[in-house]
């Protein structure tokens, strides 16, 4: 068995997305429920690929689609927090790219939550693999940490 991870920081992490809570995402026991952290980590990806221009929603020939998806809690959220979602890039692949993802807590320097998702992109019209676009390569490399968290700052 091996050792439960520790919480990350925020200065893991190369760039930051503001998310309020809902009234709503409150479960029975009247914190976030779980199926909502990964709500959140589509958020930070999904704004991050639209503000920078690699990802047109409607019209992007390449498109990501989730692969692998995972979670660790370490601190429950309530309404009504503000969730700072912190985003770095694990891993840049020839098809893939793992986003790595902080849950911070109003103004806490320690990680809620954190995980990943691999995104593997693929034509939108045949749903096969094909290299990453330059764009995207682009706009992602100042998020590229390597295994320590380390790398260059977003600018």
């Amino acid at each position: 068995m091996s050792a439960r991870e520790m919480p990350d920081r925020r200065q893991n992490y190369r760039h930051f997305r503001e998310i309020t809570t809902r009234w709503m995402d409150n479960d029975v026991y009247q914190h976030v429920n779980n199926v909502v952290y990964y709500s959140f980590f589509d958020t930070a990806v999904g704004h991050y690929l639209i503000e920078t221009g690699a990802l047109d929603v409607e019209a992007s020939p390449v498109i990501g689609l989730v692969a692998e998806t995972r979670c660790q809690y370490f601190s429950s959220l309530s309404f009504p927090s503000k969730v700072h979602a912190g985003l770095r890039v694990g891993r840049l692949g020839t098809t893939s790219v793992r986003y790595e993802i902080g849950i911070f807590r109003d103004a806490d320097d320690v990680a809620a939550a954190q995980g990943h998702f691999i995104h593997v992109y693929v034509d939108r019209a045949t749903n096969r693999p094909v290299p990453l676009p330059d764009k995207l390569r682009h706009v992602l490399a100042p998020l590229v940490v390597d295994e320590a968290g380390i790398g260059a700052r977003e600018g």
